[in-house]
């Protein structure tokens, strides 16, 4: 190798007082809660580098993350790896469908698809992973997400149904 390696350092906050919090507090008021930092943001976040979450991004049906895509998001041939644009996605979606429920109901994804449209790679615009919610039933919900750039721009686009656990 002719580079020298690179190396990364993230930290995280213990997330006990988050998952209790979440037990007392509808999805909106969780979220924003997080945004506001009263309550530490989902270790995931760290881990790919998505821009820290702000309220205004929370809305009845909708969520909205941020990321730029770094050398350390890709793929053996030098994209952005697909998984990044799932967990991004996921994360946009299935906020989207937290953001409708009431305290002590929670989520989990049952399905998830996506289609990547083209390439991110390093260097690259900053991105936004946009989710909106279709439908909420008293088991599932199904909402859409989009990764744009800021002159809207489409990367992907992905659906997904979620069963709620009530």
């Amino acid at each position: 190798m002719t580079d020298q390696p690179r190396e990364r350092t993230y930290t995280w906050a213990d997330m006990t007082p988050a998952l209790e919090a979440a037990r007392r507090l509808s999805g909106l008021e969780y979220l924003h809660a997080i945004a506001r930092g009263e309550l530490p943001p989902a270790p995931i976040g760290m881990t790919l580098g998505m821009e820290p979450l702000r309220a205004e991004d929370f809305t009845e049906g909708r969520a909205v993350f941020r990321l730029k895509p770094q050398e350390f998001h890709h793929n053996p041939i030098g994209s952005v790896h697909g998984g990044v644009f799932a967990t991004l996605l996921d994360s946009a979606v299935g906020c989207a469908v937290h953001t409708t429920l009431p305290a002590g109901v929670g989520y989990t994804t049952l399905e998830l698809k996506f289609n990547c449209i083209r390439p991110l790679l390093a260097g690259g615009p900053e991105v936004q992973a946009i989710g909106q919610v279709v439908q909420v039933t008293r088991q599932t919900a199904i909402a859409e997400g989009r990764i744009v750039d800021d002159a809207g721009k489409l990367y992907a686009h992905a659906t997904t149904t979620c069963l709620l656990l009530r």
